[in-house]
């Protein structure tokens, strides 16, 4: 089962553009959380986001797309980083969560993905022929 760990900076809605961590003992913290995920087998991925105000939405009123750049006003909550997880059960994904050395006012979000297998017959027939768009692979590889 894959989960999405998704890490919510209280505080990072509001950060302006080009703001990354600083913190050198946060940061070493934050790598060894990711290496014990990298030696345990079940990271897939990891990344941090730049903060909204360098971001864009785009929404879609009626089937339209509207672009607005960041930042965003009304955002309480904005994601900072994500891990995706490959483990055997939500509670495990929950486990790896409780491991993060993340601060007073970080949270994580534990999101299982939906797997093909999920969906009912006659939705995977119309995404089957798309299955290897699940499988992101970077540019150049």
């Amino acid at each position: 089962m894959r989960f999405m760990l998704l890490m919510i900076p209280h505080g990072y809605e509001t950060a302006a553009p080009g703001t990354i961590p600083d913190d050198v003992e946060a940061v070493s913290a934050m790598m060894a959380y990711n290496e014990s995920l990298q030696k345990a087998g079940v990271l897939v991925s990891c990344d941090g986001l730049h903060p909204p105000s360098m971001g864009a939405r785009v929404s879609f009123k009626n089937r339209k797309p509207k672009v607005v750049d960041g930042p965003f006003a009304e955002a309480k909550e904005v994601l900072g980083g994500f891990w995706i997880i490959d483990v055997p059960s939500r509670a495990a994904a929950i486990e790896w969560a409780s491991r993060c050395p993340g601060g007073d006012n970080e949270v994580i979000e534990v999101r299982q993905i939906q797997e093909m297998e999920d969906f009912p017959a006659d939705v995977q027939a119309v995404a089957g022929e798309f299955t290897s768009m699940q499988t992101v692979k970077k540019a150049g590889a």
